[in-house]
């Protein structure tokens, strides 16, 4: 009977996340980028581990309910943990098309950019083979890329190219590009 009260309640968890994030969509995407079929986005395992923290501090806040304090105070860390992962799932995007990109980020308004807009990069890399591309834009704020972002490496591609159509450059003068390297745009420290 446990066994079923959690399938039950982890079925229930599922069914209203997938609500949530349709309704999410369906309110605060609304311009022709999000719907141009091209982003990028964090990987899928942060929801995953949210709605896995969800299932479990559900459960603890039921076991811990009476006499169990401990299971209680960590279901509720576990929940609070889950709704922090989710929403920065749910919030973090770059949607995109020819005309420009959208950057959705948490806690900032989302803000529509021109690809000329774009005015620099910078590259780190990690031990552990994950690369972080840091964008800077026009006015003065920056975003991440990490490489194990869905169609982090396609938006850079595509955003290398309407940048030079936008910027009136030719490919010649863009010494910089080496995509093979992870350049894509001009090195902060060039300019």
């Amino acid at each position: 009977m446990p066994y079923l009260a959690v399938l039950i309640v982890a079925a229930l968890c599922f069914l209203v996340f997938f609500l949530i994030d349709k309704g999410f969509t369906k309110l605060f995407r609304s311009q022709s980028q999000h719907y141009s079929g091209t982003a990028v986005r964090l990987h899928k395992r942060y929801a995953t581990i949210g709605i896995l923290l969800v299932v479990f501090g559900v459960a603890c806040v039921i076991a811990g309910i009476g006499e169990k304090l401990l299971l209680l105070i960590c279901g509720i860390l576990m929940l609070l943990t889950a709704v922090f992962l989710l929403v920065y799932y749910m919030t973090f995007g770059i949607f995109y098309d020819a005309d420009g990109f959208i950057l959705t980020t948490f806690g900032k308004k989302s803000t529509t950019y021109r690809y000329k807009e774009i005015l620099g990069q910078k590259l780190y890399k990690s031990a552990g083979n994950v690369t972080l591309v840091e964008i800077y834009l026009a006015d003065g704020r920056t975003f991440q890329l990490q490489s194990n972002m869905a169609g982090a490496f396609e938006f850079l591609d595509q955003a290398y190219l309407w940048w030079v159509e936008q910027t009136g450059k030719t490919p010649e003068e863009c010494t910089f590009h080496d995509k093979d390297n992870c350049c894509w745009f001009p090195s902060v420290e060039e300019q």
